[in-house]
């Protein structure tokens, strides 16, 4: 059964070349929108170092910037994809932009981590809003024919924007400040809602859900908001710890409650028939798995090479380029490659390549040089590169028709989701190897054993991001930034399992078996 959309008295066909509803400017609408989303999920980690300094962040602190915001837009994604049926897509794609734009000047203003926090949790929703709303504006566009050609465009603008934020970061950072990375949103924000106002018309389903699961909202916001505000405090607080154990086994319980409570809803947020598909089921695992080992591996690269190695934020940035560079190019490659042979080969392949990225960037040391890094970082470009497209065509595909409005926004969730646990749970790990290293090797460097009390907590903490404390020997400086690298060489030999975990589900996958595009009556 295909699914059907309505337009609304917009959406009659243009006549005479107008430039409403015209596909092609509706593609270029909704891509300048998502772009805004795709590259705030990458290009913030390239100033993390910078609003640290600037605001005495902990670590923490800092992992809940990037945390805080992909969670948020995790955890809304399908929901806002409901709200686009209920309410129409295009309304919902211009309040996300807008609402997007205003969140990333509000944390250009912001004054503490907190406030940054927050409003980087706002700008997450208002980001989840605008992806779903964009596929269906999409679908209600495109003639089936074409749409998935329209997706293909879409995702590969999504992927570019994701691997650019690196270098879009390092340079704004280093020549004007860590507040130009969100204020460069207010403008493509601006250019978004006056494309929207001039082209697009709106969509929505024909049988539109009429409530939402507000339960089922509920349940799964607080089962993941535990499962990572436990591991994110797990180190400081203990794993055997009673408040680590109550938020672990809480984020257990409600995801249980959650599954059973969608058997039973009338509404259900996610319908779990979708999990009758195996190869949807792995894809989806999938996503997870590969964001897990990208988002938090990339967390840690930016400290490696501006604190380590004392790179300008822009010099950062242009030694990421042979993976953002590879990510660009290989995207289109993996497209046209899954078309001929689908996607189990190429998305194997690239999880093998990825897997083998991660084990040699776990042998980086603190004299590594640039030949060296960018094998490895041209390697992940392209292991990613296969996974990411595929990933789409696996999901949605394999959904029946009138549920692949939800598979897409489970796909983005499930991206999220994987980066945002990714970022936690890696730097849980980190965390604890550089807090069990450091003093050995400080012992070593100074002949004194490390300070306790608040000094030591500082020194620690300073370690987990490679600062060193200034004006130090640098006997002193190699001890903290050496005691960095092994902790991140442990985050990747973790990163590089899942990777593998990840290539084995890819076993799992085929094509879509639904790739007709959906009914458009007008």
């Amino acid at each position: 059964m295909s699914q059907s959309v309505v337009l609304d008295k917009e959406a009659a066909p243009s006549a005479g070349g107008r430039l409403r509803g015209h596909p092609w400017l509706t593609l270029l609408t909704v891509a300048v929108g998502v772009m805004m989303v795709a590259l705030d999920g990458t290009v913030v980690a390239i100033a993390n170092p910078a609003i640290a300094k600037d605001l005495n962040a902990s670590p923490s602190d800092i992992q809940w910037v990037t945390s805080g915001y992909l969670l948020a837009l995790a955890v809304f994604l399908i929901t806002a994809g409901k709200i686009g049926d209920r309410f129409g897509h295009k309304t919902t794609f211009l309040v996300g932009a807008v609402g997007f734009a205003a969140t990333s000047a509000a944390i250009g203003f912001a004054g503490s981590i907190q406030q940054v926090i927050f409003y980087r949790v706002l700008q997450g929703l208002f980001g989840a809003l605008l992806q779903p709303a964009a596929l269906g504006l999409l679908r209600g566009a495109f003639p089936a024919d074409k749409l998935n050609m329209a997706i293909g465009i879409w995702g590969g603008v999504i992927g570019a924007s994701t691997a650019a934020g690196p270098i879009v970061g390092g340079l704004l950072v280093e020549h004007v400040n860590w507040e130009s990375v969100f204020y460069i949103n207010i403008p493509v924000g601006v250019v978004a809602l006056v494309l929207g106002l001039l082209i697009l018309k709106d969509v929505r389903s024909e049988n539109a859900a009429k409530s939402f699961d507000v339960p089922g909202i509920v349940l799964l916001s607080g089962a993941m908001f535990m499962l990572v505000w436990g591991i994110i405090k797990a180190p400081s607080w203990g794993w055997a710890d009673p408040a680590t154990l109550v938020f672990l086994g809480g984020a257990v319980l409600a995801l249980a409650v959650f599954a059973v409570w969608q058997k039973y809803a009338e509404e259900p947020l996610i319908p779990l028939s979708l999990f009758r598909s195996v190869p949807l089921s792995a894809g989806t695992l999938l996503m997870v798995l590969m964001a897990f080992a990208f988002f938090g591996g990339i967390f840690f690269v930016t400290f490696y090479l501006q604190n380590v190695h004392g790179m300008a934020p822009v010099d950062a940035g242009v030694h990421l380029l042979p993976m953002t560079g590879m990510m660009i190019v290989g995207a289109p490659v993996a497209g046209f490659l899954i078309g001929r042979i689908g996607p189990r080969v190429p998305i194997v392949g690239g999880m093998v390549l990825t897997t083998a990225a991660m084990l040699g960037m776990s042998t980086l040391d603190v004299d590594s040089g640039t030949g060296v890094m960018s094998l490895w970082f041209l390697l992940m470009g392209l292991g990613l590169s296969p996974v990411m497209v595929g990933a789409t065509e696996v999901i949605v595909g394999n959904a029946p028709m009138e549920l692949s409005g939800v598979a897409g926004g489970l796909q983005q969730a499930a991206m999220q989701v994987g980066g945002s646990l990714g970022t936690a749970v890696l730097g849980a790990v980190m965390a604890s190897k550089v807090t069990g290293a450091l003093p050995g090797k400080w012992e070593a460097a100074t002949g004194q054993p490390l300070p306790g009390g608040p000094d030591g907590e500082l020194l620690k903490q300073g370690a987990q991001l490679g600062i060193a404390p200034p004006n130090v020997p640098q006997g002193v400086a190699d001890a903290v930034h050496s005691s960095f690298v092994s902790g991140m060489g442990v985050a990747f030999v973790v990163a590089a399992v899942v990777a593998l975990a990840a290539a084995g589900l890819g076993l799992l996958t085929r094509r879509g078996a639904n790739e007709a595009g959906p009914a458009v009556h007008i």
